[in-house]
């Protein structure tokens, strides 16, 4: 009889990794491999020839390898840990489930709740294009086993949201992530300026943008990146008004770093970025005022969710209601908020009570 091949014997030094990549596919606490499946598995899709007693010492390599990193201790302690005949088995990230004749990884360092949740927020997000959503959801996914796997992205891509259609937001992240880099020690860098040319839709085309300005470059200095409504924003200070300003990534094209040291350092830092965002973010484009509003009480949740407690002051008016006081962009889209309320919310300062009402006879005289 021959000796078996060198290849087949190289392919021995995989086989415990193999080994745990098949399980960790193939099992989990409601899904079990019996040994024979794993042989089966070597043989005809790895060429790796094998045997049960193999596979026994290479699960229990696995497990004492995995306590090992996951509770940072020796090998000689993991053995010990392993090997206790009271807690050893608590303690295994494979085992065996002796009512269904096999093998099933039971400890993950993510549950299958853990990447369903990462799954949704990503093919959820507005600013990621849809064929890398599916993407990054199967890489999120290829955590847990298929069987989980194919319920987590099933139920991930029935979220309904519209999706950027700018497949380019990516290469725009990673300019301004790179332009705001402070580089390394051996590889120092300054953050620099950027230009892009920014998108709005035009009405004589609404499948398609158009740059802003005529086409002239937007000129910045990149702060920070933020996530609000599943949207990506830049916060950064702008060249043309010198003040600090947001722009949606997914609408910035051509982001460029021009080399040009960053500005704005004592306006950023100006900046509470919690109070920032809480104000600017679907309020945008008017005169900051500070305001007073009255609610009724059941609103307090609402109103601490939109304006926080950090910049905003609150107080007990009587036994029905409550008032905020707070800064705010004073314009249409806040008016707007307001009308969501109805008759349970009231500007208390009556020069901005008068812009209110002109605000809603504007919007009455239409009809």
């Amino acid at each position: 009889m021959g000796a078996p091949s060198s290849g087949k014997r190289d392919h021995q030094k995989l086989k415990s990794y193999i080994v745990l990549d098949y399980l960790m596919k193939q099992s989990d606490e409601e899904h079990t491999v019996s040994a024979k499946d794993i042989i089966d598995y070597l043989q005809e899709e790895c060429g790796i020839e094998t045997e049960p007693r193999s596979i026994y010492r290479d699960i229990d390599e696995i497990n004492k390898v995995l306590y090992m990193l996951e509770n940072e201790c020796s090998i000689q302690e993991a053995e010990e840990a392993i090997d206790d005949p009271e807690c050893g088995e608590a303690e295994k990230f494979i085992v065996y489930d002796p009512n269904r004749k096999g093998f099933c990884v039971r400890q993950r360092r993510y549950s299958a709740d853990d990447i369903r949740l990462l799954a949704e927020c990503v093919y959820s997000a507005k600013f990621i294009d849809e064929k890398r959503a599916k993407r990054l959801a199967d890489v999120a996914a290829s955590l847990v086993s298929q069987w989980q796997a194919e319920n987590i992205l099933h139920d991930a891509f029935l979220t309904d949201r519209t999706k950027t259609a700018n497949t380019a937001v990516y290469y725009s992240v990673m300019e301004i992530n790179k332009a705001m880099s402070r580089g390394s020690r051996e590889a120092p860098h300054e953050p620099e300026k950027i230009t892009f040319k920014y998108q709005k839709y035009s009405i004589q085309d609404v499948t398609k943008t158009i740059d802003r300005r005529k086409g002239e470059p937007y000129k910045v200095s990149p702060y920070r990146l933020l996530i609000n409504d599943s949207n990506y924003y830049l916060l950064a200070f702008d060249d043309r008004s010198q003040e600090m300003r947001t722009y949606r990534v997914d609408r910035m094209k051509a982001v460029t770093p021009t080399g040009e040291p960053r500005d704005g350092e004592e306006a950023f830092k100006a900046l509470d970025l919690e109070t920032y965002t809480q104000r600017v973010f679907g309020m945008i484009g008017g005169e900051r005022k500070h305001i007073t509003l009255r609610f009724i009480n059941p609103l307090l949740d609402t109103v601490i969710e939109r304006f926080g407690t950090k910049a905003a002051h609150y107080s007990q008016v009587d036994e029905k209601h409550f008032s905020v006081m707070t800064e705010v962009e004073l314009s249409d889209q806040f008016f707007s908020w307001l009308c969501g309320f109805g008759n349970r919310v009231k500007i208390m300062e009556p020069e901005l009570a008068e812009k209110f009402t002109a605000y809603l006879d504007k919007i009455r005289s239409l009809y």
